[in-house]
């Protein structure tokens, strides 16, 4: 499963090589509520064609159009070609107009030119497993690619654009069952670059996911070489006490900002108890183990399994309230039920010199 980068740059790669010329739209601001966040991009072929996506709606739309009517799209080397930013939902009726929720507005720079080789050169990068920093230079109009960090930040000043590419969060899974295969892939596909230790020979040869490597050895050991940061997750589903076990020692220990064991709600109290009595872990440590694994929704098949993981990943990642009530319904068995925030729209803000407006474009 490709993550949305390589999902463009395979769009870009076949346009290419088909001779078509196409438009790079990044967003590189958004206020109030908005449907993607900064740094997602899209590009538009000059029939029409799109890939990826900046809204989900209406401006996608409205790019489409002046793709079609030529406005758009640029040849390279003209003043045409020059990266531009443009701003959608300016006021709240531009929001309702362009179907931004709650008043959103979105900030992005359209490239009408953008070089295909740095293109691709950026998913030869991204198909290493690198993550590479892109600057978009609008007073220049020079487009670079750079080494990443998991530390750095997209960053947008009106002028230059940084945006960042690549797997910048870390995954191990400890055990190479079928439930690994497809988490795996659902986290390669959110950008996670995806380790997998396990020392039982018989599932090595089955062991087939792409561009997520097999350790060999112990699973303490592989924890403690992979050097845990607050970008790792570390889950342990070999159903093996021995082996899962090894690896948390060393997992709730670290920085890793997620660390999780399947198993029913019993076995995983034994697990904390163990690892309390006879493993010298606090407290504290023990409390940061998600176990059983995975939001409660009811997952029984190990692709449902994979999901309610990825989606509890993903909920601590985004520090979101339903990581919390989903504890407390693994711990009670009570049924749990969320209500989504109620935004209000954000203050209106006046584009600032230099930034195009819809209504101004081509």
């Amino acid at each position: 499963m490709d993550s949305l980068d390589q999902d463009v740059l395979g769009a870009v790669r076949r346009w290419t090589a088909q001779g078509r010329r196409f438009a790079l739209v990044t967003v590189a601001r958004t206020w109030g509520s908005a449907p993607r966040q900064p740094g997602a991009w899209m590009a538009l072929r000059d029939d029409g064609q799109v890939a990826g996506s900046v809204s989900g709606g209406c401006v996608e739309d409205d790019l489409l159009r002046r793709v079609t009517d030529g406005g758009l799209v640029a040849r390279p080397g003209t003043s045409a070609g020059r990266p531009f930013p443009v701003v959608y939902g300016a006021t709240r009726d531009e929001a309702l107009r362009w179907g931004l929720p709650c008043g959103g507005r979105l900030e992005l720079v359209v490239e009408p030119a953008p070089d295909p080789a740095l293109l691709l050169a950026l998913a030869g990068q991204l198909a290493q497993g690198q993550l590479m920093r892109r600057r978009v230079d609008l007073s220049t109009g020079e487009v670079t690619l750079h080494d990443g960090t998991r530390d750095d930040e997209l960053s947008w000043d009106g002028e230059v654009l940084d945006t960042l590419h690549g797997p910048r969060w870390r995954l191990l899974l400890i055990g190479a069952g079928q439930t690994s295969h497809y988490l795996a892939r659902m986290a390669q596909a959110l950008d996670y670059a995806v380790t997998v230790c396990d020392p039982r020979p018989e599932y090595a040869e089955g062991w087939d996911v792409p561009h997520a490597p097999w350790v060999r050895g112990m699973p303490d050991d592989a924890v403690t070489a992979m050097m845990p940061d607050a970008h790792t997750a570390i889950v342990a589903l070999t159903h093996d006490p021995k082996l899962d076990d090894m690896a948390l020692l060393e997992a709730l220990k670290s920085p890793a900002f997620y660390v999780g064991a399947l198993g029913s709600a019993l076995n995983n109290a034994r697990r904390r108890e163990r690892l309390r009595e006879h493993f010298d872990l606090g407290d504290e440590d023990v409390a940061r183990l998600h176990g059983p694994v995975g939001l409660p929704i009811g997952s029984r098949t190990p692709p449902e399994i994979a999901v309610s993981i990825v989606a509890e990943m993903t909920a601590v990642r985004r520090q979101s309230a339903l990581v919390s009530a989903a504890a407390v319904a693994s711990s009670s068995g009570r049924v749990v039920t969320r209500t989504d925030n109620v935004c209000s729209p954000p203050p209106l803000i006046t584009p600032r010199s230099g930034v195009t407006s819809p209504k101004s474009l081509p």
